[in-house]
């Protein structure tokens, strides 16, 4: 299957930015156990979970990147970045803030958040990572990308993560 304008346009961004990365093709995956089986094993890449979040009222977004590994608590998440009731954003705010389809949340798709609306949010677990898996702004993908890689491509974007501490529901 041919890669869409989009998935041609990241790639191109990031080959100009000088950063690699290592793809994988895969069937689409909706879950961590289904993306953690499309890949194979032998790299120690962190494996990340994508969250687009929106507050009570609707007027905040955020991206949160943490580890599959984790439950993520939205209450707890809510109190450590002074918000209300966190949410997930709907598909519809999904497509309007990052261009993206539910399935296929990444950090990548804040290319397409130019008027930087949407404030990036990342657990210092995976931040501490040497190499982050992402898809490339569709499901069917999955890159491997250093975590210098990330920093730079963050910062062609005008992102600054907020680093916080993810606590795990339960």
């Amino acid at each position: 299957m041919a890669d869409s304008e989009a998935v041609v346009g990241l790639l191109r961004r990031l080959d100009e930015l000088g950063v690699g990365y290592r793809r994988f093709d895969h069937p689409a995956v909706f879950t961590c156990e289904e993306a953690e089986r499309a890949i194979p094993e032998g790299h120690d890449a962190a494996h990340t979970k994508n969250l687009f979040l929106r507050d009570q009222k609707g007027r905040r977004h955020w991206l949160l990147v943490t580890s599959c590994a984790k439950q993520v608590d939205l209450r707890a998440l809510a109190a450590t970045i002074g918000s209300d009731k966190l949410g997930l954003g709907s598909p519809e705010r999904l497509a309007r803030y990052l261009g993206l389809t539910p399935g296929s949340v990444t950090v990548f798709g804040l290319v397409n958040d130019t008027g930087r609306s949407v404030v990036l949010l990342v657990d210092r677990d995976v931040w501490e990572s040497a190499a982050w898996r992402c898809h490339p702004l569709v499901n069917t993908a999955t890159l491997v990308v250093s975590r210098a890689g990330i920093d730079a491509f963050l910062a062609a974007t005008g992102h600054r993560p907020e680093i916080v501490t993810v606590t795990p529901r339960g």
